[in-house]
Order: structure tokens, then sequence, then C-alpha cells
């Protein structure tokens, strides 16, 4: 496994991500809807390997539906940025990281435009399980 880290500007959410290739062979999807266009977000993800975010301030982590309303998207509210989206379904939650919240030593691959919005809601759904880490967990000193 290789171990990626990053976070958000001020330090209020930090991620490790736990990959099961090279950074440089993750092609982080660059979604077309609106409210990821507007925060210039593309996200990377393992569905084999494993997400551990840290939250230290959680009055300041921000979470927002949007598109289908299925999926969280996580801010930070204190510095604004977009970490990624988590989906829970049955008691499991799977998520996905925005590519650049991650620290600047890292290489990943070119980013490819996917679109979502043109799946339905069960499509979704469906999708996020298989592509998204499976192996989430979430920190914060109120937990």
């Amino acid at each position: 496994m290789t171990r990626v880290s990053g976070g958000c500007h001020c330090g209020n959410f930090s991620v490790e991500l736990q990959l099961t290739r090279a950074p440089d062979s993750y092609s982080p999807r660059a979604c077309d809807c609106d409210f990821c266009r507007k925060h210039g977000a593309a996200y990377v993800s393992d569905p084999v390997g494993a997400l551990h975010i840290r939250i230290a301030d959680p009055a300041h982590a921000g979470r927002y539906r949007q598109g289908s309303g299925q999926a969280e998207m996580l801010l930070c509210r204190r510095c604004g940025v977009l970490l990624g989206a988590l989906f829970t379904d049955g008691g499991r939650c799977c998520a996905t990281v925005n590519a650049q919240v991650l620290d600047p030593a890292v290489r990943l691959g070119a980013a490819t435009v996917v679109s979502p919005k043109s799946l339905s809601a069960g499509e979704k759904a469906a999708r996020w399980p298989n592509i998204w880490f499976a192996n989430v967990s979430i920190a914060s000193p109120d937990a």
C-alpha cells in the first residue's frame, strides 16, 4: 500500500489515503456538474484501498447535498475547501477525495472528465461502492 496525505487549507480536515497502486497510475475523475466545476474538483479513490478522515473541529465540518441528493459533499466551513464526497447505504459508507486536497508532492495521472449527472440516482448509488473507497473511517474529538 502507498500512503498519501493531505487536507484542507486551514488544517481542520486531514486525510490519509492508502492506495493499492502507485499514485501516478490514478486518473482523478473531474466531475462536470456545476458544483464540482465551480470547486475545480477531480476525485480520486480506490475501492480496495482505505481512507481515513480526521476532523479537528466538527463545528467547521460542512455537509452539502446536491444533484440527486444521495451523496454528501464534505466541506470545511472555515476555509471553504471541498474535501470530497460520502455515500452511506445500509450502514456502509464509501467515499472519494478531491485530488486538490492532496499534498503537492503527490503526483497523480491526468484527470479525465466524467459526467455522473447523466446517470440516474440508482445508477449512481450502484456505481459508487464499486469505485470509491469502501474502507472509510472518520475521526473527530466528538467521536
